[in-house]
């Protein structure tokens, strides 16, 4: 449960911001995303392949 104290001369639109943020950092939403619909083991394990590749591509060791 996401708790968020309202500090003196507060306004709403900062406490409601900070609520977002705090929401946001929980995982709630991509998680909820994430189960909406079944995707099979192997297709999830291949996706991790494939971002894993182009992470290494593209930030891994220099060509230089």
């Amino acid at each position: 449960m996401i708790i968020v104290q309202i500090k003196d001369n507060e306004t709403v639109d900062r406490a409601l911001k900070r609520f977002k943020k705090k929401f946001e950092r929980t995982g709630v939403l991509k998680e909820l995303r994430r189960r909406t619909f079944f995707q099979k083991p192997s297709i999830t394990k291949r996706k991790q392949k494939q971002k894993a590749v182009y992470k290494l591509a593209t930030y891994g060791t220099d060509s230089e």
